[in-house]
Parts: structure tokens; sequence; C-alpha cells
């Protein structure tokens, strides 16, 4: 019976493990980079580390099978990158010339963690990352996680969340039209923005 709880430091292997594995448009992405923790030191440890409180996990029996991570103030959480999280980072991923371009993308956008403010960054200053590996999806999971975080952040006084996403992966874009995220004014065919409110 799989439930949703508080993350621990212990899960941090299998946060990185759903992470790599859903990286590639919600596919595996193990062996595309370098390094496969790449893709977690960018989208699933900060978040872990830095602003714990809104980590929630999907568990599976023991098993970490899927997550939800947040920061509740975008712009607090770049100044704790900059200062907290970048130098780590910028030791474990350096930008070389054999690296491939997309790998140097997102090395920059760990670099420079200013990319993350969003024009409308005032008024839905939440943002989110939410993985499930592929034998937790379709069973209203996504759906019981997101909003655990939604009231996690509506409790803080905070009335907006937002999401950027890889457009290729279709699936997790009918999914949150679903639950009624809409695209905002800087959002792009090629770079999705999504945002929705705390509270229906």
């Amino acid at each position: 019976m799989s439930s949703i709880r508080a993350y621990r430091a212990s899960d941090r292997d299998q946060v990185y493990d759903i992470c790599i594995r859903t990286a590639r448009a919600g596919d595996d992405a193990t062996g595309v980079y370098s390094r496969d923790d790449l893709m977690p030191d960018l989208y699933a440890a900060p978040y872990c580390v830095l602003e714990p409180e809104l980590a929630f996990v999907l568990d599976d029996g023991g098993t970490a099978v899927g997550y939800i991570i947040a920061t509740a103030d975008t712009r607090k959480f770049v100044e704790r990158w900059r200062d907290e999280w970048l130098p780590a980072f910028a030791e474990r991923h350096p930008l070389t010339s054999e690296l491939t371009s997309a790998e140097k993308n997102h090395i920059r956008r760990g670099v420079h963690p200013e990319q993350m403010l969003i024009p409308e960054v005032d008024d839905y200053p939440a943002h989110l990352h939410i993985d499930l590996l592929p034998q937790a999806r379709g069973r209203g999971h996504g759906r019981a996680l997101l909003q655990t975080l939604r009231s996690a952040l509506a409790a803080s006084g905070v009335l907006g969340l937002h999401l950027s996403m890889d457009p290729a992966n279709r699936s997790a874009r009918a999914f949150y039209d679903r639950l009624g995220f809409h695209p905002l004014p800087s959002s792009r065919v090629d770079a999705p923005v999504l945002g929705i409110a705390t509270s229906d």
C-alpha cells in the first residue's frame, strides 16, 4: 500500500534514482550525461537539502517510488542556492569542453540559479518538481502528492505555485492540465511555464 510521507535524509539515494530514471521527458536518462548525478543535483537534491519541509515521497512498502519537492519562495531559494549549494555543485560539475551542449546548458542552469526567476515569480513564488517511477503512475498518486504540497504551501500563506517543464513530456502536460495548471504569460511552446493557486 503506497502512502505519502515527509522526506527523510535516508531517502536520498532513492530520490536520486527516481530523478535520473525520469529525467528524459519522463523516461530513463541513465547514462545520457557524463555523470548520472547531474540531474538530481539540479532538480532534486537542493530542494531536499535547503527546504526539506516541502519534500514529500511516495512510499511503497519502504521504497520511495515518487516524490514532490518545492520551495515556497523562489527568490530566497535562488539566494540560498548561490550561497549554500553552488560551491559544491560547481566543483562536482565543471564546465569542460568535452561535454555535450545539452549537458553544458544544464550545468549553466546550476551555475546561474537566477534563471529560476520567472517574470511572474511574485504572484507565483513557489515552484515544484514532481517525479514518479512508471509503476506508480496512473493511480492518482501524482494528484495526491500535488494536493499534499498545495495544502502545505497554503497553510504557510503562499498563494501561487508554478513549474517549468520539458515540452516533450506530453503525458505530464496532460496531467497538469487536468489538475488546473494554466500557462503563465512568460510560457512558450518550447519552454512551458504553468501556474496554479495553492487553494481552490
